[in-house]
């Protein structure tokens, strides 16, 4: 038997194409060959797939409307705070005045950062600086409570780490890319006026700090464990915790009003805060604070301060050269006003024909899984009500909102002929943004506020809101085109609405009821066959070898429990409209294709919970009975996995 070939390696390595290859040995080799053998990665990316290709475009048509908009060639649009994010790309694109002031736009805050004398000021002092955005050792934010979504809550946080994951530290390339950090940051540092001894001195004391962290904070396989975060913890047994920070001053001045409780979203960084905070620690979190900030503001700074924030970046990525002035300018200003761009790329781009198209084919995924569930043949009629019940009642977000959020009201922007700095402005967002986030805390949750911007190519499920995003930018070829064949479709788009359809039903979603509150709306026994089939899509995963990398099956379970139940209601979908299942599945296929750095791999990796396209492609098709039908997939074949090593769930 070939048992599993494909998965890993079959027709070879699956990360180098191979014309000629044969469906029934690798699909996505089969499929993708000839493009993975003419595609070229852009010299400023670490990689090319097909949501990149995708989105080369949309930025590339954005970027020539900001320039137009910018030189007067095109009237912007009256839609709200567009001209505010054409205001901030001018500040972006004017690099003769961002060289001329170097590092004079962040010298105060350095500074102030330097000042801090010992960890009574330190203390002192935290909350304003947690107001001014500024990187601290622990963070706080507001969202909406679990098991009460209809309130917000304060929840608490650990602190990022400089590497991707914590696995990092344990890697083989590990001392490697610290040494690019600590090289780098002592460079921006001395280009900021700090002396070379001190800033020696400080990326010594931050690396160590980093260090200690990175034992305690939780994993990406931790976080993706979505409801593991929900920890109610009384303010009171929150703050008698913490011995050695004034957490208590703290919460009063950063907080409209200090609530009965938190959610401890890290309780190992609880458990341990005292270890890390403490006065023995204060000049490794003065170092790690000072790092942190530099890395962080470089990029907004002059072309020589861009190219020394480089480095760290490209060892992670691989990515040959950094992003032109320009391409940075937009994406600034479009990462900065997200949703303001968002809706200026769907009324200008995205047309009411598809929509409208998608919007059928969303109603008849919704019906194929409505089906499925009261067909499956392992939950009981009690939890099938119950799941139909939400699946009823999930909310559609399709193309761009009708409105935009409130945060974008509030930001402004100053010119550079009114005294301007691309980093005032950007400090002034992150101040506003702080604000805007804490002032939740009493206001009830805003449920029609979306998660990503129309022109960003993804899609999205908000278990606590119990709705799917779908972004304008998304709904084109080779994911959906009006023109293109229905079963094409199926195979693009049908199998991404259908794969966020199934986010209410994996591991996580499992856990939340109609209205996104965390309830148990299970049967016992269902649940029980419900982690089973969810240990078997871990162990699928486990351990497969991808290029220089090892998958860890539980951390990228939620997204493969997703893919497995959209590619399997799309299929039906297909069956019930008599389409052709041999261009579905090869469509399929070709969604995921990617051509990546090999340092970008490990990167993502290690962080990311989605499998790689091309596995995702492959070991999915391996699990539907029709792809061995529609292929002649026989046992000698590498496309082979046997039975009982099939995964079905939804």
């Amino acid at each position: 038997m070939n048992n599993n070939m494909a998965v890993r390696g079959g027709a070879g390595n699956i990360l180098e194409p191979k014309v000629g290859t044969r469906p029934q040995d690798n699909l996505y080799l089969a499929v993708n060959s000839e493009w993975l053998e003419k595609v070229k990665i852009p010299s400023d990316r670490s990689r090319i797939a097909s949501f990149d290709s995708i989105d080369l475009n949309v930025e590339k048509n954005l970027m020539q409307d900001f320039a137009d908009f910018a030189d007067g060639k095109k009237e912007i649009p009256d839609i709200p705070n567009l001209k505010k994010a054409v205001e901030l790309y001018k500040v972006a694109r004017d690099f003769d005045k961002r060289n001329k002031d170097a590092a004079e736009p962040i010298k105060a805050d350095l500074m102030m950062l330097e000042s801090i004398s010992d960890f009574a000021d330190f203390n002192m002092k935290a909350a304003g600086l947690f107001k001014m955005n500024f990187s601290l050792p622990f963070s706080f934010d507001v969202d909406a409570d679990m098991k009460n979504t209809k309130v917000n809550v304060l929840e608490f946080f650990g602190t990022s780490i400089f590497l991707p994951d914590t696995t990092t530290y344990q890697s083989e390339g590990a001392d490697k890319l610290l040494d690019v950090l600590k090289k780098q940051s002592e460079n921006l540092l001395q280009m900021a006026g700090v002396s070379a001894d001190q800033a020696k001195e400080y990326v010594a004391d931050a690396l160590k700090f980093d260090q200690k962290l990175a034992k305690v904070v939780k994993s990406s396989e931790e976080w993706a464990d979505y409801p593991a975060m929900y920890n109610p913890v009384s303010m009171a047994d929150f703050e008698a915790k913490i011995k050695n920070f004034k957490m208590a001053d703290f919460l009063k001045e950063v907080l409209p009003e200090v609530p009965d409780r938190v959610i401890v979203a890290e309780p190992r960084y609880l458990d341990h805060f005292d270890e890390l905070v403490n006065e023995d620690n204060f000049d490794e979190i003065k170092g790690w604070m000072i790092v942190k900030f530099i890395n962080a503001v470089a990029g907004y700074l002059s072309q020589d301060f861009r190219e020394a924030a480089f480095p760290f970046k490209q060892a992670l990525s691989g990515q040959p050269e950094l992003a032109n002035g320009e391409k940075q300018a937009y994406r600034i200003a479009n990462g900065t006003f997200s949703e303001v761009v968002g809706v200026y790329y769907g009324q200008t781009y995205f047309g009411q024909d598809a929509k409208d198209d998608v919007v059928d084919m969303i109603n008849k995924m919704l019906a194929v899984y409505e089906a499925r569930l009261k067909e499956n043949d392992w939950l009981s009629e009690e939890t099938k009500e119950k799941a139909i019940v939400k699946l009823n009642a999930l909310i559609l977000k399709i193309g761009f909102p009708d409105k935009i959020e409130e945060i974008y009201n509030r930001l402004d922007v100053t010119s550079v002929e009114d005294g301007g700095t691309l980093y005032s402005n950007e400090r002034a967002a992150g101040i506003e943004h702080v604000k805007y986030n804490l002032e939740k805390l009493t206001k009830p949750v805003d449920r029609s506020v979306w998660l990503m911007p129309a022109n960003l190519v993804n899609a999205c499920y908000d278990p606590q809101r119990n709705d799917l995003t779908f972004p304008a930018a998304i709904l084109q070829a080779p994911f959906y085109d009006i023109k293109q064949d229905r079963a094409e479709n199926f195979g693009g788009i049908g199998t991404v609405i259908a794969h966020e359809i199934s986010h209410a039903f994996d591991n996580n979603g499992s856990q939340f009821d109609e209205f996104g509150n965390m309830v148990n709306w299970w049967q016992d026994a269902d649940y029980e066959e419900f982690k089973k089939r969810t240990q078997a899509e871990i162990d699928l995963f486990d351990g497969i070898k991808y290029g220089p990398v090892t998958l860890n099956g539980k951390q990228i379970v939620s997204e493969n429990i997703a893919d497995q139940g959209g590619l399997t209601a799309a299929v039906k979908a297909a069956k019930d409209e008599d389409d052709d299942l041999k261009k579905l599945f090869e469509n399929f296929a070709r969604i995921w294709a990617n051509k990546q750095l090999t340092e970008s791999i490990k990167s993502q990796v290690a962080v990311d919970v989605h499998a790689p396209g091309p596995e995702r492609a492959n070991v999915q098709s391996q699990c539907q009975e029709d792809f061995y039908e529609v292929f002649d997939v026989k046992p000698e074949d590498g496309m082979w996995l046997d039975p009982d090593k099939r995964v079905h769930i939804w």
